[in-house]
């Protein structure tokens, strides 16, 4: 079993990395594989609602980390989003980035389980926190949990490393997010398969 790990920071050895890292080294003993892939510091487009991706399978840009993730998240059997908070919220880029992916690569990413982690200095972490699990709950995929938000506090990765609690969060999670993977693995071995899911009713407020 494999969990991908993103890390949506521009800084690609910060303070989200540093709370992935203690992710990943703790899944890690518990006998998972882990990657991690940086998005960039680069600007990264927003979805302009094309629907190439109905017709070629994916995203229409190919200049950035969205095709490339979501070819990794066929090979993946769980997910840990990560972001830096920037004005009570997640960092701009990597939302474009989930916008993309999770509409050109929904079918890669359902039914697999997925946390997201949020660094801040000092406050917007649950903000943040919600806005990234809201992609989770609308594509089929079981949320994992802690013993807390997930978020970790510092101005630098060595403050991070000070954060006592949040690295104790970090190291729930991904025992929990192992345990879970577990459990799917012994469902599939008896037999359980995800749900089938209904034809999707696409209505509005006003049919």
């Amino acid at each position: 079993m494999k969990v991908l790990l993103i890390n949506g920071s521009p800084h690609v050895k910060g303070c989200t990395a540093t709370a992935l890292e203690e992710v990943a080294h703790t899944l890690n003993k518990c006998g998972i594989d882990t990657k991690t892939s940086w998005i960039g510091a680069r600007p990264i487009s927003g979805c302009v609602a094309c629907n190439q991706c109905r017709t070629t399978g994916q995203c229409v840009f190919n200049n950035d980390m969205v095709n490339i993730v979501a070819a990794e998240a066929s090979e993946c059997d769980g997910f840990v989003f990560g972001s830096p908070v920037y004005y009570a919220s997640p960092n701009g880029t990597l939302l474009s980035f989930m916008d993309r992916l999770f509409y050109s690569a929904a079918e890669k990413l359902e039914f697999k389980p997925a946390a997201c982690i949020v660094s801040c200095r000092r406050g917007g972490a649950t903000a943040s926190f919600d806005v990234i699990n809201k992609y989770f709950s609308i594509n089929n995929m079981p949320i994992v949990t802690s013993q807390y938000w997930n978020q970790v506090h510092g101005n630098t990765p060595d403050e991070v490393r000070q954060d006592a609690e949040g690295l104790q969060t970090m190291r729930a999670l991904a025992r929990n997010m192992a345990w879970m993977l577990n459990c799917i693995e012994a469902g599939k071995a008896r037999g359980l398969n995800h749900p089938e899911l209904e034809p999707w009713q696409n209505t509005n407020f006003i049919r």
